[in-house]
């Protein structure tokens, strides 16, 4: 296999890189001390082709595959983790369904839009008492003549409150676990579908992420995602599969940040008369968050290529997901240790990092959750 970026890859990962530095990073401190999503980004974005860069250039995209996905990722959360987010959504999980199994008429309503980066999208799993066990969710759909009412309340949805549609997963039939599940499209405005709050966290503060109630939301029967009821639990492994590569690269683009700063910082502050990266600790410090950095987006892009190739790498996307995140902790506890105090301080960006990356154990699938698929698919 060819471990080398194609000349075209190589390409667009200096064009991303030099449109994150220009035109994402003067928005990032306004944005994290607001929690307002600077939503011009994304038709900035979407006119450059960068917005969902491995989608068909006839729909809109990039016309590129997974590994220049992982690229745009990596080299966005270099910047921000939370502004990355919001755009990964917009790349990943709110339309992989749509783009895989969705209707003609559904693509041209949302997903070249949303490539565009003319409407703005969401995907709606988790629930207050459902995380990791999503065959639990609790949100019902009902056949109503030519609509479905919808009723539940979804959490911890990025991209909720300034979404123009979301990819919402509801039973249609209770009685089949897991299988029941389908997988519908809901427009800002239809009634019954409201967002009561905007979430405060800890981290990823440039993200908006809300909650959202349906609340006997009427949904027309064409905005069902697939060609019968069921198969929405399938949908959503397909999507959260893809995600689970792009995690990958998430964490990579976190650590390199991380361990560029800790390199700048090592380099100026003086201790005993010299630059504390001379002392043998330090280096140490660096040496192995650097060998890591390397295996973690090695690794990612091997998996990517695998996914582009059409093999079925269920396994290897928990993999990359568990391995990336996991050392990721380590990659930031470690950098935080060489700052020292003033890593502690909010003036210096490596805290925001710190408090960004410790999501990643969790979110799209915790650790706990990689575990199980892992073994699953390794030992039966």
């Amino acid at each position: 296999m060819n471990f080398e970026l194609t000349e075209e890859q190589v390409l667009f990962k200096e064009a991303i890189s030099n449109f994150a530095q220009k035109e994402i990073m003067p928005l990032v401190d306004e944005a994290e001390e607001n929690n307002i999503f600077p939503k011009q980004l994304f038709k900035k974005m979407g006119l450059l082709g960068f917005l969902c860069p491995r989608y068909p250039v006839e729909l809109g995209g990039g016309g590129g595959d997974k590994v220049m996905d992982c690229i745009m990722t990596e080299e966005l959360n270099k910047v921000n983790c939370g502004i990355a987010a919001s755009l990964m959504v917009q790349g990943g999980l709110s339309t992989q369904p749509i783009f895989k199994f969705g209707t003609e008429e559904q693509k041209n309503r949302y997903l070249i839009p949303a490539i565009k980066g003319e409407k703005i999208g969401a995907f709606a799993l988790t629930e207050p008492n459902s995380g990791s066990d999503a065959a639990s969710i609790k949100t019902r759909a009902v056949r109503d003549g030519g609509n479905y009412i919808i009723n539940g309340t979804k959490t911890f949805i990025t991209n909720g409150p300034i979404c123009d549609f979301v990819v919402v997963a509801a039973y249609t039939d209770i009685n089949k676990r897991g299988t029941g599940i389908s997988l519908f499209i809901v427009e800002k405005g239809m009634e019954g579908f409201s967002v009561p709050r905007k979430l405060d966290k800890v981290g990823n503060c440039s993200i908006e992420t809300g909650e959202l109630v349906f609340e006997d939301c009427r949904v027309p029967a064409e905005n069902l995602i697939g060609e019968q009821e069921g198969g929405g639990f399938d949908m959503i492994a397909d999507t959260l599969t893809q995600g689970r590569i792009t995690y990958g690269s998430r964490c990579t683009g976190v650590a390199q940040a991380a361990y560029d700063l800790s390199v700048d910082y090592a380099r100026e502050r003086i201790q005993f008369g010299k630059p504390i990266i001379k002392f043998q600790a330090t280096r140490f410090k660096l040496a192995e968050i650097a060998m890591n950095i390397d295996i973690m987006r090695s690794y990612t892009f091997r998996v990517a290529r695998m996914y582009d190739q059409g093999q079925k790498v269920r396994k290897e996307s928990s993999m990359v997901k568990l391995f990336t995140s996991e050392v990721l902790q380590k990659i930031l506890a470690d950098s935080m240790q060489i700052h020292g105090g003033y890593g502690y301080m909010k003036e210096y960006p490596i805290q925001r990092l710190w408090r960004d990356g410790r999501l990643f154990t969790i979110t799209e699938g915790t650790s706990e959750i990689q575990r199980l698929v892992i073994a699953k698919e390794t030992l039966g």
